[in-house]
């Protein structure tokens, strides 16, 4: 077991130097390779009604407190020395460690060195002025106010998430291929109290979402999930892709999210630049929006504290190490996207 870890961890690690330190090798990897893991290992999982990578979690759980204990009974009836049953232990855990570090590597890591979303676009990503900030949030409440939708969680989302993902592939040819259904966990607080409302799971090549959040997040998540199975693994590159599918979408839900969370990202962006400005706009917003705003802070509220904060400077150092330098700050980019694609569409 130790050879087979030691090998695992260095394919994982030669494969990572490849990503960084190669032009263009990132890219390749996503458009020759990563479509195949997709297709054949998230078509597997798939399958699966339910989240495979959590029942594995709850499963490795279940796996090391038995084998702690079966090490330290065999122990104490002196069936074996503490050097062999270290060693044991040892040699199981590099293995496994080895693992999930190549297939961590081969289905997530590689592919944050891939060409961003936006250079496929063609769009001028540049400073805007407030105006501008403000006419966007202007057509973003208007949109909300059309689109407004009061319909909770519905296990049809799935199939629709799949489905936008695929029309928006039609606009977006880099988004073409195959998509797994996403999937909720079975115990969402997971997620919620580390203040998450999905995952991708790169051990099983799953988009995984929190069930138990305001309706109106469900189907941005959905999409923002799936645009990682495409490759595309820069948060604020898959909020803006999630926006693109929801508002592109043919279910009145998956428009009404999309406008919804475009709202959030901008409107924070304008509050800091134009208090009065957003004041007014937040004013025009119908009460069901209102009252999905007020329900989802007071849904994430509940689940403020230490655990919630470790969560979160676990995050921004994962982001950092994998080349998203501002780290969570990074999902604040949205709003310039958003801007860039509203200008791209206003002549």
């Amino acid at each position: 077991m130790g050879a087979a870890g030691a090998a695992l961890l260095a394919a994982a690690a030669v494969l990572q130097f490849c990503a960084r330190h190669i032009s263009g090798f990132g890219e390749a990897y996503c458009l020759r390779v990563y479509p195949w893991i997709v297709g054949i290992y998230g078509r597997f999982f798939g399958i699966f009604p339910f989240s495979v990578a959590e029942i594995l979690l709850y499963l490795c759980i279940i796996w090391l407190i038995c084998g702690g204990l079966s090490h330290i009974i065999r122990l104490f009836l002196r069936k074996e020395g503490w050097r062999e049953a270290a060693a044991r232990v040892f040699s199981a855990l590099f293995l496994f460690a080895g693992l999930l570090a190549f297939l961590y590597t081969a289905c997530c890591g590689i592919n944050y060195y891939r060409r961003p979303f936006s250079s496929y676009l063609d769009l001028q990503v540049r400073e805007s002025s407030v105006d501008e900030l403000r006419d966007l949030c202007g057509y973003l409440v208007r949109m909300v106010n059309e689109t407004t939708d009061g319909a909770e969680y519905d296990p049809s989302w799935i199939a629709e998430g799949q489905e936008a993902m695929n029309r928006l592939a039609g606009e977006y040819p880099p988004l073409a291929g195959y998509y797994p259904r996403p999937k909720p966990l079975a115990v969402s607080w997971i997620l919620s109290v580390q203040q998450l409302s999905g995952i991708y799971s790169p051990f099983t090549v799953e988009a995984n979402f929190n069930a138990d959040m305001t309706g109106y997040n469900i189907p941005h998540t959905i999409c923002h999930e799936l645009s990682h199975l495409r490759g595309f693994m820069r948060e604020d590159e898959a909020n803006f892709i999630g926006y693109l599918a929801c508002v592109g979408s043919e279910n009145r839900a998956f428009r009404y999210s999309g406008y919804l969370t475009g709202w959030v990202y901008a409107g924070n962006a304008l509050a800091a630049q134009d208090p009065e400005g957003y004041r007014m706009l937040r004013d025009r917003l119908n009460e069901k929006a209102v009252a999905d705003l007020a329900a989802n802070n007071a849904f994430w509220n509940r689940y403020e504290g230490k655990v919630a904060e470790a969560a979160n400077q676990m995050n921004d150092a994962y982001l950092k190490i994998n080349d998203q330098p501002d780290g969570v700050r990074s999902y604040g980019r949205m709003v310039d996207l958003m801007l860039a694609y509203q200008r791209s569409h206003s002549h």
